[in-house]
């Protein structure tokens, strides 16, 4: 007689994970008409708008020392949005999800590892389809380090992690805290060298602008896509994997003191 086996803690949890994933997954593609296609429209739009800002200033010349401009801001682009829809979605995760807490296997941090996963599986999709279509209109994106360049994207999906993991906490029990979150995003795009040349920032800004984890990742990317792309001294990835960990471990210590009070709120 065949006797049953329960499940282990880890087979609970990835169980777990798998149904919330395609939940996840039905509930981003089906949200409006233009989920599936917003997915890619949204990274050319924005270098669209660059591009067209660009040409109206009468900048039509090289800009970018090693990588043609357009190229050059695909890959800024699509890095930082990796890492700013794993932040956004990340954090609101928990409050999106409180139906699924009646399910004592469900927890709060599961949530937040789910979207982080999806969005991760998504971006890269995006980042793919991106190289395919340029290249076709003859800009060439192809990583000449594709195995580096995997890594880091890995890191920075990994820091988006721990920042949601730290960041869900205020935007779950205040309120308030939302709109702030919301208004830093745009500032950090603007300083991470998405649209701007780490270098055209005078030296006394730049500074500051490395301490961005953000920026060391974006500006990685490129260094391992392009191969006569150099960018300023500085840039390393430990910085971005030691910002990416202590968040991560920060997060986590905050999710098990909290975790009651988020459930409850």
């Amino acid at each position: 007689m065949k006797t049953h086996q329960p499940r282990t803690p880890w087979q609970v949890t990835l169980h777990v994970w798998y149904a919330m994933f395609m939940r996840e997954t039905m509930a981003r593609m089906s949200q409006d008409r233009f989920g599936p296609v917003w997915l890619l429209l949204e990274p050319v739009l924005h270098v669209l708008i660059m591009v067209s800002v660009r040409s109206m200033l009468g900048r039509t010349g090289r800009l970018i020392p090693g990588a043609e401009f357009i190229p050059w801001l695909v890959v800024g682009v699509v890095t930082f949005f990796l890492f700013r829809n794993i932040m956004n979605r990340g954090m609101a995760a928990i409050d999106a999800n409180r139906a699924m807490y009646a399910y004592r296997q469900v927890h709060p941090t599961d949530t937040i590892f789910v979207r982080f996963g999806l969005e991760t599986y998504l971006q890269s999709i995006v980042f793919v389809l991106m190289i395919i279509a340029f290249t076709f209109v003859d800009f060439h994106i192809v990583p000449y380090q594709p195995l580096e360049v995997i890594w880091v994207w890995l890191w920075i999906a990994l820091l988006g992690l721990g920042v949601a993991l730290v960041l869900s906490l205020p935007y779950s029990l205040i309120p308030e805290m939302r709109k702030i979150i919301t208004l830093i995003t745009f500032p950090l795009y603007m300083l991470s060298g998405v649209i701007f040349p780490v270098f055209m920032f005078p030296l006394a800004i730049r500074e500051y602008l490395m301490y961005n984890p953000v920026l060391h990742a974006v500006e990685l990317i490129r260094i391992h896509t392009f191969s006569t792309y150099h960018s300023v001294p500085g840039i390393e990835l430990a910085y971005v994997q030691k910002f990416a960990i202590v968040a991560i471990l920060f997060g986590l210590m905050l999710q098990i003191r909290f975790k009651i009070k988020m459930i409850a709120q």
